[in-house]
């Protein structure tokens, strides 16, 4: 037998069991990563569908590469639709309002685990920069922009000091999201409009330089991401330890900044226990 063709058959039958070897280590691998658990995660809806997934997928991704599990982002239509989800547990991971987490902490169906610690919010009322209006009471009986009936900082929470300080009704104009509040209010469609003040500094600026606050609310504790109680505590704290993680980069800052969030700190549910003196249930949309 020719030596040469001897020793390149051998060479040839050792790398091809490497190959079969590598090939089977890789089929594993692939296998084992579609049986991890995918973990469902919704964002209440501040934005468009669109915005939302522009904003959130690249952070959902930044949470898999730093924690090794899978995450899928859940986008809902309305307020409404995404609390009739939350408050049923639908959700393994949930980016809520501050009212909502008051409710599903209440009911001890989610952990907060981290929320804004570097602004508070605050709702607003703007108004077209040039308008005379000098007041709330102004409002009386006209038409206010809200993104949606359920929205807390831009909705409910204004709804109330409307109510409860200023005794006035005014017309509502649901608009589905922040940016279309200002921009109605901007292009004079609307009397005023509700937003909470870190929407409202997203603005472009061409947007901005035609509104002014008319109002702002006290402050108010920021919107939290939660976990769902069924989720171990074990992943529940891998997940918090991961975004605070993320948080600390100046790449998961920026990332940050679009939801917005200022800067990430831990959350619990006494954070939100005071909401319930607003009483906000009366103004709570229901079909």
């Amino acid at each position: 037998m020719n030596h040469f063709a001897f020793a390149n058959g051998r060479i040839l039958r050792r790398f091809g069991w490497w190959l079969g070897g590598a090939a089977a280590f890789f089929v594993v691998t692939v296998w084992a990563a579609e049986q991890r658990p995918v973990y469902t995660f919704g964002v209440v809806p501040q934005f468009t569908a669109k915005t939302t997934r522009e904003v959130w997928l690249p952070i959902l991704a930044a949470l898999e590469r730093e924690t090794g599990l899978r995450f899928q982002l859940r986008v809902s239509p309305t307020n409404l639709s995404f609390d009739a989800q939350v408050l049923v547990g639908e959700f393994d991971f949930a980016y809520m309002s501050p009212f909502t987490a008051y409710k599903t902490t209440q009911k001890k169906l989610y952990v907060p685990l981290v929320k804004d610690v570097g602004t508070v919010l605050h709702g607003v009322v703007v108004v077209p920069k040039e308008a005379s209006v000098k007041s709330l009471s102004e409002l009386a009986g006209k038409p206010v922009a809200f993104p949606d009936p359920d929205a807390f900082g831009a909705t409910l929470i204004i709804k109330a000091v409307l109510t409860d300080k200023y005794r006035v009704s005014v017309e509502p104009k649901y608009v589905r999201s922040h940016p279309s509040v200002y921009l109605n209010v901007a292009l004079g469609r609307v009397a005023a409009g509700g937003g909470v003040q870190k929407t409202l500094r997203q603005q472009p600026a061409p947007v901005r330089k035609r509104l002014r606050v008319l109002y702002e609310t006290p402050a108010l504790p920021s919107h939290p991401i939660v976990a769902n109680r069924r989720i171990s505590r074990k992943v529940r704290g891998r997940v918090q330890e991961a975004l605070l993680s993320i948080a600390a980069t100046e790449h998961g800052k920026k990332l940050l900044l679009a939801v917005p969030i200022d800067r990430l700190g831990t959350a619990s549910a006494r954070d939100y226990r005071a909401l319930g003196s607003w009483n906000l249930d009366r103004f709570y949309h229901r079909e």
